[in-house]
């Protein structure tokens, strides 16, 4: 087996497991994504450290914890003594380049406006985009490269909204989306490697289907001619009232910001043209990962490239009366796709259903392609999964934190973390007394995650067992390094 494979790196931004044909969405169209499960191994529980952005993508490019890497919040910088996976691969010799998103510190106005501070992170080419600005808009968007690209196109402001409802906007064409972008970057690169036979790692952070839900006319209009068929979402009245006090907040607005996508205020059309928006965006990043493939397969570099898809958490949608994230860890928050590809590799057309996380993927990956183990990663490699085997198990339980990540609840802050064995999840409220302190679902009998048994009786052994868990896990994600130097 070739030990020093190209790797291709694909994460969307905030999209659900459940919203791809790959994962029986009736609706939906990801042939692309289908496509690529067929070439590999798909994993079917494969868990989020955060539902926020930052804390989740520090964690699963260092294979290292939110609170170990210090990036516990959006808008933190981390450490520049942390190790990111890129850097890793750069340093043994790999040509490393990124599109789109990074998201692991604050942008910074002293080094240019826009533009998100770096530590040593290993690329050596870097189109960043954080989210799509139009040059027209007043703001720090000079660093963020796509602008550039609007302006040279002559694209200066949004497309006229088309939609009919007020929460969806319409995106520019197809071709000049940020997912086409970053996508001409990553193939532009790969040409430059190609010709300077060199090994390439290259990132494609695409920020879609990340709100706004601003999806190109065309792909709107395909699923509003659906929108009969598009389900409303998984809420049942009265379930805020037996959950921790955020949910209520950000019933009346996401980010407990009122009018902010306010579930109650929607009607059903509202609700499902939402979610429309939200599929057309999915459908636009699986026409790219298409481009990708065929550019990969015409460059005859499927069988010397790894390919990883997943994204870096979920996205609420209406479910539990809520939009866009926050300090939940239900099934549409952290429950994330993840497929894993390398023709005539790894064998195809494999599914996965042991436990595994995010910060599993960097060591996995580190190991796939032949290099140490990192003593600083505290992920677990999953490459045993990775071959034609019967075993399919990882973890006992998977893990997963809140410290104030979105910073928007200010009264009380958010401190939350969660566990999950398979069927039972558990999520304990670390800082609000007087209110309902956390949340435990049996996922067999409710796999909608609706009736909180934290406090019922006949749950007190699970939740027991559940909280002993996740002090074992606490403890565990203490930082391994600084390593011993000597015996005294």
């Amino acid at each position: 087996m070739c030990n020093r494979p190209n790797v291709l790196w694909i994460c969307a931004d905030q999209l659900r497991f459940d919203t791809l044909s790959i994962n029986g969405d009736p609706i939906v169209e990801t042939p692309n994504l289908e496509r690529l499960c067929a070439m590999g191994v798909s994993f079917q529980n494969m868990y989020s450290q955060s539902p926020v952005c930052a804390p989740s993508r520090a964690s699963f490019l260092t294979g290292r914890y939110p609170r170990t890497t210090l990036v516990r919040q959006n808008g933190q910088d981390i450490p520049a003594s942390e190790r990111l996976i890129s850097k890793i691969f750069h340093d043994s010799g790999y040509a490393c380049g990124l599109s789109g998103k990074l998201h692991l510190s604050a942008c910074s106005m002293e080094v240019c406006p826009g533009v998100e501070r770096r530590i040593d992170d290993g690329y050596d080419v870097f189109h960043w985009s954080h989210h799509p600005v139009y040059p027209n808009n007043r703001g720090n968007w000079v660093g963020n490269e796509y602008t550039w690209f609007l302006r040279e196109k002559g694209i200066l402001s949004p497309p006229e909204q088309v939609s009919g409802c007020k929460y969806v906007d319409t995106g520019v064409p197809a071709q000049y989306s940020q997912t086409a972008w970053c996508t001409d970057k990553a193939m532009e690169f790969i040409d430059a490697a190609l010709a300077l036979q060199k090994p390439f790692f290259f990132s494609i952070n695409y920020y879609d289907p990340h709100h706004p839900f601003d999806p190109p006319a065309p792909l709107l209009e395909k699923y509003v001619k659906r929108i009969e068929q598009i389900p409303l979402p998984n809420y049942t009245q009265g379930e805020l009232e037996q959950k921790p006090l955020f949910a209520a907040k950000d019933h009346r607005g996401a980010y407990e910001t009122p009018g902010n996508y306010p579930f109650a205020a929607m009607n059903e059309r509202d609700h499902k043209m939402l979610r429309a928006a939200y599929y057309a965006m999915i459908d636009l990043l699986d026409q790219n990962l298409g481009r990708l493939l065929d550019y990969l397969e015409q460059k005859n570099q499927l069988e010397n490239t790894v390919i990883l898809f997943h994204s870096d958490h979920g996205e609420l949608l209406g479910d539990h009366g809520m939009y866009l994230k926050g300090p939940y860890f239900y099934e549409c928050n952290v429950h994330v796709p993840f497929v894993m590809a390398w023709k005539n590799h790894l064998p195809a057309g494999q599914k996965r259903f042991a436990l595994t996380e995010l910060t599993d993927v960097a060591p996995t990956l580190a190991q796939l392609c032949g290099m140490e183990p990192q003593p600083q990663m505290q992920g677990r490699s999953f490459a045993h999964l990775l071959h034609e085997t019967t075993e399919d198990s990882h973890r006992e339980f998977v893990y997963a934190e809140y410290y104030n990540a979105n910073i928007n609840h200010r009264d009380p802050k958010a401190f939350l973390t969660m566990v999950y064995d398979g069927r039972y999840k558990l999520v304990r409220v670390h800082n609000t007394p007087g209110t309902v302190g956390g949340e435990l679902y049996d996922l067999e009998a409710d796999p909608g995650e609706t009736n909180n048994r934290y406090n019922n009786p006949a749950y007190a052994k699970i939740k027991c067992a559940l909280l002993e868990r996740m002090t074992d896990a606490m403890a565990l994600t203490a930082d391994p390094l600084p390593l011993r130097r000597s015996p005294w």
